[in-house]
């Protein structure tokens, strides 16, 4: 906009006057990021309208009204990253490729004071990276950005990366942050970081200080629960040991793991890199009754511990009695989720194929379905079961667990999975394909159980794949979208008078009832290319000529979801059409539209799939 536009603005709208500079930056080629249409460009401005024309990606010269744009709308500086992949694509390709860190100096130099949240950086990078990508890059570019002398990094999402005056070496950032920090758990994970950053290098006698910080906070600290307390005492030891220290300090490794009692809940939380030297330490304290303990923490693990616990006991010649423990487990029914996750992961694997040999069973198959069941039950919320994610995406499991099954208890495990709470009703029906490939009188199982559910919706190829698009887009894109909405708006502060995010979760709810309404139309198609209609009588399939007010009318009678009232094209579920279904030539029938009512005599029928062939 030129002075003259903005001039012409304000003497229409004195208020407009504070903000003068914003409407004086909206000129046209400058690119600009909308609260709601998110980048674009400024193409033009129309003075008669006294609207900006603006390219965003789904709408070309989208007419905006620069004065609503003054809160809605940020017009951002030349050296921004996402002008900068525009107008320097080759440059931008290069730093997302090979120089994560320079890219993050790059970004946060284009804002004020050179600072900005770990959430502005998130939002921006990912969509200069591109959000498919960003998750994977930005895991390892945090680690480049970290190490990086020019960048101070935030401990909090709410808190800033800042480019600094100058450069501060990683060590003597982390001994600057160890200082400051009263948090015992923090001064344990910034000692760990400390260890790691001098790596090779000459160690600094300021570890000593950190040696002891680490070592008070172990023994004296209140904040810190058993598995914090015995990580913060390993890396206290490996601390001592790697500046020379010989003291021997209270508490101990092995006193904090000689309650037995307290050692599930340590392995639930101790940390995954430590998991295995924490079944050694285990094994060392408890030389007697070792085995047993092991097999206790076995039953109860979960995640990388399940993997760590089962290696460990191999490794320590315990194999046949791990074999028998399973098959034990699994007729007390105490395989718990984890454990048989592990079990159909490994079932092929060179290293323990003949350990799990006996377990591949169609008994295994009952387990991984109460421990979906279970789970599902248990669940507060909608979130994914791998045990049930792995039975749908690896297609061979099915197969392999009833490789021994007789017809009779393939039928009693379809029927358990028909009624399994941790299935979507689309996932069972492809589950289900499977069983009946295996053994296909469980067809008749489908049947029965269609006749015991809702009125199956006849439906055309190219409506579902429409309706399946549209359950697709809402679960893949629009539903994750809202959940980072949600946190973004989070982030903003007092949720009471936080109108974004009460929107957000409005859009929550409205999603997910989507969701779920789709779901249930998708679970009772049936798709059908309308070849089994007759010219006997009308039904879904048919070309039927009706005579209605002295006019005759053609209309063509398809599935549930087929509507196309332009070309007489109807559903046999509207009034007219559930009218017409069964009638036959000769036949009148009655149907009200609004406050009238008409008759309509059958003049003729035809069979739909004989135009389509035809043509």
């Amino acid at each position: 906009m030129n002075s003259e536009a903005v001039s012409a603005l304000i003497a229409k709208t004195p208020s407009l006057k504070a903000v003068k500079a914003k409407l004086e930056a909206m000129e046209p080629g400058s690119y600009v990021v909308h609260r709601s249409w998110g980048f674009g460009q400024i193409k033009s401005y129309h003075d008669a309208t006294q609207r900006l024309l603006i390219d965003f990606k789904d709408k070309k010269k989208h007419p905006m009204d620069p004065a609503f744009c003054i809160t809605t709308m940020e017009v951002l500086p030349a050296n921004h990253l996402l002008v900068r992949k525009e107008t320097e694509p080759k440059k931008i390709a290069e730093l997302i490729a090979e120089n994560p860190a320079q890219l993050v100096v790059e970004a946060l130099q284009a804002y004020p004071n050179n600072a900005a949240t770990v959430i502005e950086m998130e939002i921006t990078l990912a969509q200069v990276v591109g959000e498919d990508k960003f998750k994977k890059w930005w895991s390892v570019a945090k680690k480049a950005v970290a190490k990086d002398p020019r960048v101070s990094v935030p401990e909090k999402k709410t808190e800033c990366y800042v480019v600094r005056d100058v450069p501060v070496s990683a060590e003597d950032e982390l001994l600057e942050q160890f200082t400051s920090t009263r948090s015992a758990r923090r001064r344990i994970v910034l000692a760990e970081e400390m260890m790691e950053a001098t790596g090779k290098k000459d160690i600094k006698a300021d570890l000593s200080s950190v040696l002891k910080g680490v070592a008070d906070a172990v023994k004296d600290s209140n904040q810190l629960d058993a598995s914090e307390r015995l990580y913060g005492a390993v890396i206290r030891d490996d601390l001592a040991a790697y500046t020379g220290s010989e003291v021997v300090f209270e508490p101990t490794q092995a006193s904090l793991v000689a309650t037995v009692r307290d050692l599930p809940s340590i392995a639930e939380n101790i940390p995954v890199h430590y998991q295995s030297r924490f079944l050694k330490l285990v094994d060392a304290t408890h030389p007697i009754e070792s085995r047993d303990i092991l097999f206790n923490l076995l039953k109860t693990s979960q995640g990388k511990f399940t993997t760590e616990c089962i290696n460990f006991l191999v490794e320590h010649d315990h194999s046949a009695e791990l074999a028998a423990t399973l098959t034990r487990w699994q007729t007390e029914q105490n395989l718990r989720a984890p454990v048989l996750l592990w079990i159909v992961k490994n079932r092929h694997s060179k290293k323990f194929a003949k350990l799990l040999n006996d377990l591949i069973t169609p008994r295994l198959l009952s387990s991984v379905f109460f421990a979906i069941d279970y789970e599902a039950l248990q669940a507060a919320s909608a979130r994914r079961i791998p045990l049930g994610d792995i039975l749908s995406e690896d297609t061979d499991l099915i197969s392999d667990l009833l490789s021994t099954a007789d017809p009779e208890t393939a039928r009693d495990l379809a029927n358990t999975l028909m009624l399994n709470q941790g299935f979507e009703e689309l996932t069972k029906k492809s589950l289900l394909a499977r069983f009946i490939k295996l053994f296909p009188k469980i067809q008749s199982l489908v049947a029965k159980d269609a006749e015991s559910k809702e009125e199956q919706l006849l439906v055309s190829k190219g409506s579902f794949e429409r309706k399946r698009e549209e359950y697709e887009t809402i679960v893949s894109k629009k539903i994750p979208e809202n959940s980072k909405a949600i946190a973004t708006a989070r982030e903003h502060g007092d949720l009471k008078e936080n109108s974004e995010y009460k929107m957000a979760k409005q859009d929550q709810q409205v999603l997910m009832a989507q969701k779920t309404n789709l779901e249930k139309e998708l679970g009772r198609a049936r798709v059908s290319n309308f070849k089994d209609a007759t010219t006997e009588q009308v039904g879904a399939g048919t070309i039927v000529q009706v005579k209605a007010g002295g006019k005759l009318t053609t209309y063509t009678i398809l599935g549930a979801w087929d509507g196309d009232p332009d070309n007489n094209i109807i559903s046999y579920k509207t009034a007219l059409g559930a009218a017409l279904v069964g009638k036959k030539v000769g036949n009148t029938v009655k149907v009200k539209t609004g406050s009238s009512e008409e008759d309509y005599t059958i003049v003729s029928i035809a069979r739909y799939a004989d135009q389509t062939e035809s043509h």
